[in-house]
């Protein structure tokens, strides 16, 4: 089928305008005319009803649009899989982000994102609560954490090791545990609907977690930044990807606490879209450039 005939039947379709939509492809009222007559032929229905005041889509156009949009997007998908067509990528990419994540690593990439594919424009979603992808039609979205969902397709970003961290302040004011049972008697944060997590070391055949069983949390956080910023001003001992906290650790306002207990998550950061979705070019070339720009090795660990 004639793919430039289906690019200018959808323009049209949307702009109701068929000299218009030959216009923005480069056509001339006659030639866009004549390429639209074609395709209607090649399917054997009118698409579009014209008269000499407006355009309308027929029944069958109306039927037949979704079919195009999809035809021209999977063309769209393979020429992104050969790497071609990157320079004229063009659409608005639906995309959503733990906020904690996206305000330390993403965001500031924005800029170079926005020169190198000028012709993308991004709607952003960022938030540390759970959005549903399909009901929330976003064409892409960074997980951290486990995926789970079968219908979703995901490519994976980096690890996520998770690490028990202090401040130094709350550490010589309440002490440093040295086992997992001294976490009982101090303050812990913990993130919201994480759940609890074990606590292993080599050798060890005890089985511990965090928090701890007999241990109530002093505070419940839905918001991954403000509960790293509550345990640098000395709230207690958290439990913190090692992409949100690195920065503290190296600069002192945060020490690892257990360093030698490993903690058993399966987490990791996904790039992840609905199995439905075809991968179109502009969902390829923004997953190649956070790869790029955040993965391979990770920057945290750079």
């Amino acid at each position: 089928m004639d793919t430039a005939g289906l690019k200018l039947f959808v323009m049209a379709a949307e702009l109701l305008n068929i000299s218009e939509a030959g216009r923005r492809l480069g056509l001339a009222p006659a030639v866009a005319s004549a390429r639209l007559a074609k395709l209607e032929n090649q399917v054997g229905a009118d698409l579009l009803h014209r008269s000499t005041r407006k355009v309308s889509l027929s029944i069958e156009g109306a039927e037949f649009l979704p079919y195009a949009k999809e035809i021209l997007a999977q063309e769209d998908a393979a020429f992104a899989a050969l790497g071609h067509g990157n320079e004229d990528v063009t659409g608005t990419l639906r995309f959503a982000a733990s906020s904690t994540f996206a305000q330390l690593f993403i965001v500031p990439l924005l800029p170079e994102f926005l020169e190198r594919y000028p012709g993308i424009n991004l709607e952003l979603k960022f938030s540390d609560t759970q959005m549903d992808l399909i009901e929330g039609s976003f064409d892409l979205a960074l997980r951290v954490y486990a995926i789970e969902d079968s219908s979703l397709k995901a490519r994976k970003l980096a690890d996520d090791p998770r690490i028990l961290c202090a401040s130094p302040t709350y550490l010589s004011r309440h002490g440093t545990p040295t086992t997992p049972e001294d976490l009982s008697s101090h303050q812990i944060l913990t993130f919201m609907s994480s759940g609890q997590r074990k606590l292993s070391e080599a050798g060890d055949m005890q089985d511990h977690s965090f928090p701890p069983s007999d241990t109530s949390s002093r505070v419940t956080c839905d918001d991954g930044a403000s509960m790293r910023l509550a345990t640098v001003a000395g709230a207690g001992i958290s439990m913190n990807s090692m992409w949100s906290v690195y920065r503290e650790l190296q600069n002192g306002s945060l020490v690892q606490v257990l360093p030698d207990y490993e903690i058993k998550d399966s987490s990791a950061i996904w790039l992840v879209y609905p199995k439905s979705n075809v991968l179109t070019s502009k969902v390829r070339v923004f997953i190649d450039f956070l790869v790029e720009k955040i993965g391979n090795p990770p920057v945290w660990l750079r």
